[in-house]
C-alpha cells in the first residue's frame, strides 16, 4: 500500500522487484534525499531524453582539492539542484576538505518546498588527483 506524503512517493532506486513481486516506495525525505544523490551522480549528456540533466561532477576527478576546485563544485553543485529538483530550495552548498587529500565533503541545505521543512545531506566526494594548497 502507499501511503500518501506531502513530499511525494516514488520508486526506490534503482527499481528492482521486493521479495513479493512488487517494487519498493520511497516517500518523504528520503525519496527528496534519493532525487539529490541521483542529480549529483549524473553526468549532463547520459540520459538521452534529458541530455541537460545531471550535475556533471566526474569533470572533478584528477583535479586538484584546491579552494577554486571546491567553489566550483559547490556552484555546480548548486545550480543543478535549483535546475533539476523543484521540491526543494536550496539553502547552502559547502564543499570542504577532508583529511584525506583526495576526498572532499559536499554538505547541502535545504528547505522543501511543500511543508517547509529543513533537510541536509552530506555526500563525500572522490577526487583522486594531486593537492594543492588548501
Amino acid at each position: 500500500m502507499i501511503v500518501s506524503d506531502p513530499l511525494g512517493t516514488g520508486w526506490r532506486f534503482p527499481p528492482e522487484p521486493a521479495g513479493d513481486g512488487t517494487l519498493d516506495w520511497q516517500s518523504g525525505p528520503a525519496l527528496i534525499r534519493q532525487s539529490i544523490l541521483l542529480i549529483l551522480d549524473t553526468d549532463p549528456g547520459e540520459r538521452v531524453m534529458r541530455p541537460d540533466f545531471g550535475c556533471g561532477l566526474r569533470k572533478y576527478l584528477m583535479e586538484p582539492n584546491t579552494p577554486a576546485t571546491r567553489a566550483a563544485i559547490a556552484r555546480d553543485v548548486d545550480a543543478a539542484l535549483r535546475a533539476f529538483e523543484p521540491r526543494i530550495v536550496v539553502t547552502d552548498v559547502d564543499v570542504a576538505p577532508t583529511d584525506d587529500p583526495a576526498v572532499v565533503l559536499v554538505s547541502i541545505g535545504y528547505t522543501h518546498v511543500r511543508d517547509r521543512s529543513t533537510d541536509s545531506l552530506r555526500v563525500p566526494l572522490g577526487l583522486s588527483g594531486p593537492t594543492g594548497g588548501g
